[in-house]
């Protein structure tokens, strides 16, 4: 993450600790536990998909691609002003997130708006995406 630029050496007063946490396929997820700032966060909202619309878009498709937008969260930066209040401390000292990390509460709005955005005119014509993951369908061969 250091390497790529997705986090850089911080100062200040703000430091939150690492949690990592298994997934099902035995990978480990690194996770800040931003609990304490996510409870004083002013929420964004913004619709999610709604299982119901999503069947109905996808009713009558015939072939289907999924992508998975791996590490998706980290094409957005975070705001300069920001950047030291998503700091994390480790036993080699504190750093903190320039790019979006995963665990802070308006991290799913915020992803969903922007790929909404960059997909505008094809989403529940050709593709559906929730959140980092799109699945793109077409109705026929000739489609």
């Amino acid at each position: 993450m250091l390497q790529a630029g997705v986090i850089k050496e911080g100062n200040g007063a703000w430091g939150f600790p690492v949690v990592l946490v298994r997934k099902k396929d035995g990978e480990v997820r690194f996770c800040v536990d931003y609990r304490a700032l996510n409870k004083i966060t002013k929420k964004n909202v913004y619709p999610l998909p709604r299982i119901d619309e999503t069947l109905a878009a996808l009713g009558g498709a015939q072939l289907f691609t999924t992508l998975d937008l791996r590490a998706g969260y980290w094409q957005i930066g975070v705001a300069p002003a920001d950047r030291d209040m998503k700091a994390f401390t480790i036993k080699r000292g504190l750093y903190r997130f320039d790019r979006m990390p995963f665990s802070l509460i308006n991290v799913p709005s915020t992803f969903q708006r922007m790929i909404n955005g960059v997909l505008r005119g094809l989403t529940w014509s050709m593709c559906l995406v929730y959140l980092d993951d799109i699945v793109v369908y077409t109705k026929g061969a000739t489609s």
